[in-house]
């Protein structure tokens, strides 16, 4: 498609806009573009998106990116001229992530990770348009030991191709495999982020995540349930940090992948005892069985990333736990604590 020339911003379209991460990706896009925020609400939620729905620069459209989608038929689209102007940038992050309701999403998450990266790369050959996808470091196999070695970009995973997890696991290995495919095959400008353990204002509450549901917890003085033993550990980088390298590696000349994480050790159980002395709680940690979805991963090496994008996490686990603490004290009190959000 040709495109004609650029009005006046870029049109930026997100799939999986409303979910955690990727309302977080569209408050930063829209300062500067044009958004198009594509969900279907399987793991995103509108309060996540509320406060963007007024603005002139940002469109709504709840769609399934597992079945196709042709923009020139959305009349709302009209008035960012995606007919004359195209689509300059697409990021895909469509993917359900709850560990809660993860056996019942195996099938979606087949879907979001196959058939639905194709449709986002169908678009961006159709407007020849820049492409991030959203990875994750389960690509790299889980962790076998405690405080075990940092992976780096070229270190291959080991990930059980048949197992329950594998539909995510093998999934999003396979996710790189057609836009590595599609960019080599096709030309496109496609890039690729893979994502460590990320946390902050917006996580859905009561769906596995643990933070999120320490905070909640904490504030109405009941137990913080760890699923695992004291010696679960994770790495957690703020999502701000994790934001802005994304948009760092979309600017940049490099295609990944890149690792974005934190490479910080940190035992959830001292993770919970912050928690506990930054609220004021009476609450107690115990202490319960793992999770399919919810287990100790690798941690990144960000060498990649300090060298190529010179980027590196700068919000420390105080303050980052703060502002998640913040918004979820404020969510409460105006009774916005919904199962999913």
């Amino acid at each position: 498609m040709a495109v004609q020339k650029i009005f006046d911003k870029k049109n930026v379209l997100v799939t999986g806009g409303a979910g955690f991460i990727g309302s977080h990706l569209c408050d930063e896009l829209i300062k500067t573009n044009k958004v198009i925020c594509i969900d279907n609400f399987l793991g995103g939620s509108e309060r996540n998106i509320d406060h963007l729905l007024a603005n002139p620069d940002f469109i709504f459209i709840r769609h399934d990116m597992s079945e196709p989608i042709d923009l020139l038929t959305i009349p709302e689209l009209n008035r960012f001229k995606v007919k004359f102007q195209g689509i300059q940038e697409i990021y895909n992050l469509a993917c359900p992530m709850s560990p809660i309701d993860f056996m019942q999403n195996r099938i979606a998450s087949l879907l979001a990770n196959s058939v639905a990266v194709i449709n986002a790369l169908e678009m961006a050959r159709q407007y020849q348009a820049k492409f991030m996808h959203f990875s994750s470091s389960v690509v790299y196999g889980t962790r076998e030991v405690h405080g075990g070695n940092k992976v780096a970009e070229t270190d291959l995973g080991i990930v059980d191709q048949i197992s329950e997890r594998a539909c995510y696991d093998e999934g999003k290995r396979f996710a790189e495999t057609i836009v590595s495919t599609y960019r080599d095959y096709y030309g496109l400008n496609a890039k690729m982020v893979r994502l460590f353990r990320i946390y902050g204002p917006r996580m859905p509450i009561n769906q596995g995540h643990m933070i999120p549901d320490f905070v909640v917890n904490a504030l109405d003085n009941k137990d913080l349930i760890i699923n695992g033993d004291e010696n679960f550990t994770s790495s957690l980088c703020y999502v701000s940090d994790a934001i802005d390298g994304v948009l760092k590696l979309m600017q940049s000349e490099f295609s990944g992948p890149v690792n974005i994480g934190s490479e910080v050790d940190v035992k959830l159980k001292e993770v919970a005892e912050k928690i506990i002395q930054k609220t004021g709680s009476s609450s107690k940690i115990v202490y319960a069985d793992r999770l399919l979805f919810m287990t100790e991963l690798n941690l990144p090496d960000t060498t990649l990333a300090r060298e190529q994008l010179g980027w590196m996490p700068v919000v420390g686990l105080d303050h980052g736990l703060d502002k998640t603490i913040e918004d979820l004290r404020s969510r409460k009190a105006l009774k916005e604590l919904p199962t999913n959000w």
